[in-house]
């Protein structure tokens, strides 16, 4: 199959568009045929090493490695696997399982969970598909069976395919704040990825949303449903 693989620490040039083996699914696991990946920021983190904690500033201050590119705390758990793919956002079709009990995915178009509590919820330990594990830039991804959710909906794949990494998170916060209808929630950083499905996912629990973000996307998270916006670059009040 045809995959993106990155080979250390740095920039564009680790990236090599190859041929390498289809996974296989083992126990407890299911193959995905890979129809739409999303890009997002922790792709460019673990590919740059800046999750070390030798990188104290902004993701464009890692992009010029040290001499040595393994930066072995880069990852988020342990070191970063290179060569690997990257690829934490993915929606496919369910080709393969291993187990039988899981046989009822097969053939249906499912979101994955890219956050993985591998020893249950009880534990903190989460590894995560893309960064710890090969993920989604390719044609092809294995991952665990119970991570993966048959998805009915209109939407195309690449739309379905933003959604995982980002609304999983805004998903996690609402939940773990417990907003519900009245409550009055502040969202920083309207208007990206976390933010915006934050703002539209507190609405749905009927809050009231205080938003901020770039005076250029005011409108844009207003159009979300934001009851109020703050302008991050004055005191401007919409």
């Amino acid at each position: 199959m045809k995959a993106v693989v990155t080979t250390g620490v740095g920039g564009f040039e680790k990236l090599d568009y190859c041929d390498v083996p289809v996974p296989r699914a083992e126990a407890g696991e299911a193959l995905l045929q890979v129809l739409a990946a999303g890009v997002n920021n922790t792709e460019i983190n673990t590919r740059v090493g800046w999750y070390s904690q030798s990188v104290s500033g902004a993701t464009a201050d890692a992009l010029a490695p040290p001499e040595d590119t393994s930066r072995a705390d880069g990852g988020w758990n342990e070191k970063t696997p290179f060569p690997f793919i990257q690829g934490t956002d993915c929606c496919g079709v369910v080709t393969e399982v291993a187990d039988p009990t899981d046989s009822s995915l097969i053939s249906k178009r499912v979101l994955v969970r890219p956050c993985m509590r591998p020893h249950g919820f009880d534990s903190m330990l989460n590894v995560w598909m893309g960064s710890d594990f090969d993920g989604a830039f390719a044609q092809f991804v294995k991952v665990p069976a119970r991570e993966v959710f048959p998805i009915t909906s209109s939407w195309t794949d690449a739309e379905l395919g933003s959604l995982p990494c980002s609304y999983g998170s805004g998903e996690n916060m609402v939940h773990r704040a417990k907003v519900q209808p009245g409550d009055h929630v502040l969202v920083a950083g309207a208007s990206g990825g976390v933010g915006s499905a934050v703002v539209q996912l507190a609405k749905i629990r009927g809050a009231r949303v205080t938003a901020i973000a770039g005076t250029s996307k005011m409108d844009q998270v207003r159009a979300l449903g934001a009851d109020h916006v703050v302008s991050r670059d004055c005191d401007l009040v919409a």
